[in-house]
């Protein structure tokens, strides 16, 4: 009796399970954009050929109409600055939006400044979201300055923004959210150490970049995990919380790595790996990377430490222990944005320095959106420099007043784009394009491949990855 009952359930789970084969064909067949179905492999279907990573970064232009509270006129979507009068910042935006949906990749990574000027929930619901939301799960963000610090004239909101939008945030009894009134992220007392020692006395005193001047607009109270990583509320909700934000994950056949490095409002500061909250970062980034067995690893952050606008950061000179770290480890490319241009260096070592044989090679696509920045290829002399524009040379931390010169392998500062990179079992292809016309005459310096004959630009290549270290 129980093998007759037992023949029978079995012969009634087939029967279902045939009906519900059955249904499902339907269903694909009378919905074509049913997930998993040939008319809509993108971006559910698993393609089966090497994945597409989709980079950029320096995105949304600040919301207007109206202006958003706490936040300074005139720096919005609809005044875009010279030279590109004619084109408003949410043309630019939304053109590297349509890219990326036409490139249909697999994943996005996104290199900082993902929403200006200061990153409020607000300004990612009324700008990015209006163009990037459409493919917001593929999103791989990491963190930039505009997400942290104060800038131009607004008081920060020390990521509670960019955290609230990628990780949700925390809702009371009816529903309403949580928030939380940043103080503000950059204090008088934060000082910059210029990486140029010969750099003249009027170099910024913060590096925050502006002091907070405007009052601190409550900000949604971000939940502890999720798309942009970890978030830590203050102990019994007193003080600002911190914002982690780094973690890995794999691509194919590759190891991705996204690193926070906005440290100088973080518990200890840029100053070195011994601050507590970057040395954290690095102590996690160690074990990450010895754990990885892939033979082919890449990793991105906001703020170069080479720099082809001649900027270098404090934060980007913070960095050098990540380089140190996944030069050490074998790892291959390195994606930066803050530089708001396009530029591909050479491999090169933690020292600037170049080795084709393990160095690691950068790129710079800060070309998301916002207002263009200038190529420096010219050493900057002190008698050159101005209260106005106190930098010189800083485009890589030891001094070398010619290292962009001889190691930038293409750049321009007169497009914007984004880069698609395919990354193979053993190696990656790059192709950045242009996503609009660029001006009628080179505004931002010199451009390296030449503009194509249609007024756009484009930079292709490949290279071969090194195979990481022995760890197997």
């Amino acid at each position: 009796m129980k093998m007759i009952q037992g023949t029978f359930r079995a012969a009634a789970l087939v029967g279902t399970a045939v009906s519900m084969l059955a249904f499902a064909t339907g269903a694909m067949a009378q919905y074509p954009s049913f997930p998993g179905s040939n008319d809509n492999p993108w971006p559910y279907a698993t393609t089966g050929h090497s994945p597409v990573l989709a980079v950029v970064g320096d995105i949304a232009c600040q919301p207007s109409n109206p202006e958003p509270a706490g936040e300074k006129a005139g720096e919005n979507c609809d005044s875009p600055k010279s030279p590109y009068t004619s084109t408003s910042l949410w043309q630019s935006q939304e053109a590297t939006a349509n890219q990326i949906e036409t490139m249909q990749p697999d994943a996005v990574a996104l290199l900082g400044d993902l929403q200006y000027q200061v990153g409020q929930y607000s300004d990612f619901e009324g700008s990015f979201d209006l163009t990037y939301g459409a493919f917001k799960y593929l999103q791989r963000p990491a963190p930039g300055n505009h997400e942290f610090y104060d800038e131009h004239a607004a008081t920060g909101v020390a990521g509670y923004g960019y955290f609230s939008y990628y990780n949700g945030f925390l809702i009371d009894n009816t529903g309403a959210p949580l928030t939380a009134t940043i103080t503000d992220p950059c204090p008088s007392g934060l000082l910059w150490t210029d990486p140029n020692p010969t750099a003249p006395a009027s170099a910024p005193a913060s590096p925050c970049g502006y002091p907070g001047a405007t009052t601190p607009i409550p900000q949604p109270v971000p939940r502890a995990d999720g798309q942009a990583g970890h978030f830590e509320e203050p102990p019994n909700g007193v003080g600002v919380g911190v914002g982690d934000g780094w973690y890995s994950y794999n691509l194919g056949s590759w190891h991705l790595i996204s690193l926070n490095v906005e440290c100088s409002t973080q518990p200890g500061g840029c100053v070195n790996t011994t601050g507590t909250w970057f040395n954290k970062e690095y102590e996690w980034l160690k074990n990450d990377l010895a754990a990885n067995h892939s033979l082919c690893t890449l990793a991105y952050w906001h703020q170069p430490t080479f720099s082809a606008t001649n900027g270098i950061t404090q934060e980007g000179v913070t960095a050098l222990a990540f380089w140190q770290l996944l030069y050490q480890y074998g790892a291959d490319l390195v994606l930066n944005g803050h530089d708001h241009l396009y530029a591909r260096y050479q491999p090169v070592d933690p020292n600037g320095k170049p080795d084709p044989r393990r160095g690691i090679r950068e790129f710079i696509v800060g070309t998301g959106g916002e207002t263009l920045d200038p190529i420096a290829l010219t050493p900057v002399t002190a008698a050159q420099a101005t209260s106005a524009n106190p930098e010189t040379n800083q485009e890589d931390p030891s001094g070398n007043v010619n290292f962009n010169m001889q190691n930038l392998q293409a750049y321009t500062g007169d497009y914007w784009g984004v880069m698609a990179l395919t990354l193979n079992p053993n190696g990656y292809t790059w192709d950045f394009e242009s996503a609009l016309a660029g001006p009628t005459a080179a505004i931002n310096g010199p451009t390296l491949p030449a503009p194509t004959a249609n007024g756009g630009y484009s930079d292709k290549g490949f290279g071969a990855c090194h195979g990481g270290i022995s760890n197997y």
